[in-house]
């Protein structure tokens, strides 16, 4: 970043409210380097004034997933992410912080305030569905628990004991499946008369990865395939991407969109 630059350092309202001590670091940083203004939105709509009147000043959000996750989606909107690029200084605690450590932010404060400083703008890649949200992460349809994620924990495993005790145990694990028709740059990946477990989707090379899991037991493997365009429909669904589930929908369509945006990371990732 050069020493000319200016910020607008917008801090998340659940940020400041949970974590005042590390906005005030990441406020410390940033100001001793570089010309900021430093905006205290209290809600939805004044983050987004405060970041439609950034001007000329490079956007610098003090938050979590959720925040970086509004910035991006606003910038979409007005069409105005391929005109720069924006920084992070996550805070907040570590599952709501998920998405920015996957996209090489710092996890600590003053390493990620540092990184806003002395970092270089790295473009990623993104998906856009047809009512205009974005995906930076991981797409899961439909929205459930990670497909092949451990669910076990102490007091889960306490019911299911007690439920043992109590009733006889099913004869088969039941696995709940769904009815979806999956296209992939047109070509039918799945259809409604064959159940799925579900489908991820994950950005890779300006593409979209997609993986179809098959209804267990199956004696089919997942299935892979990678496409601009993907198109889900079906009964009523809802979907989980960025942690946050949406819907209920009957159809979507998500494009891979190759570097659409830039986030400032520290030049030793991603050969920055």
């Amino acid at each position: 970043m050069s020493d000319h630059d200016q910020l607008l350092v917008i801090v998340d309202p659940v940020a400041r409210r949970s974590d005042g001590e590390s906005v005030r670091i990441a406020k410390d940083v940033l100001s001793a380097r570089a010309e900021t203004k430093i905006c205290l939105p209290d809600s939805p709509e004044e983050f987004t004034r405060a970041l439609a009147r950034r001007g000329s000043r490079h956007p610098v959000v003090l938050g979590d997933d959720r925040a970086l996750l509004r910035t991006v989606t606003l910038l979409h909107r007005e069409r105005e992410l391929a005109e720069g690029a924006l920084s992070l200084v996550p805070i907040g605690p570590p599952d709501a912080l998920e998405l920015a450590h996957a996209l090489g932010v710092p996890r600590s404060t003053p390493a990620a305030a540092r990184a806003v400083l002395d970092g270089a703008v790295r473009r990623l890649d993104l998906l856009v569905d047809d009512s205009d949200g974005v995906v930076l992460g991981d797409l899961l349809v439909p929205a459930g628990r990670a497909l092949g994620a451990p669910t076990s924990s102490v007091w889960g495993t306490c019911r299911s004991l007690v439920r043992t005790l109590v009733r006889p145990a099913p004869t088969a694990l039941a696995v709940r499946t769904h009815r979806l028709r999956v296209e992939a740059d047109g070509v039918l990946l799945a259809d409604v008369d064959t159940p799925v477990e579900g489908v991820s989707v994950r950005s890779v090379a300006g593409t979209a990865e997609v993986t179809v899991h098959p209804a267990h037991p199956s004696p089919e493997p997942d299935h892979q395939a990678l496409a601009r365009t993907l198109t889900v429909s079906g009964p009523d669904f809802r979907y989980r991407a960025d942690g946050r589930v949406t819907g209920p929908v009957r159809r979507r369509t998500w494009t891979a969109r190759a570097g659409a945006w830039g986030l400032t990371l520290p030049r030793d990732i991603g050969g920055l």
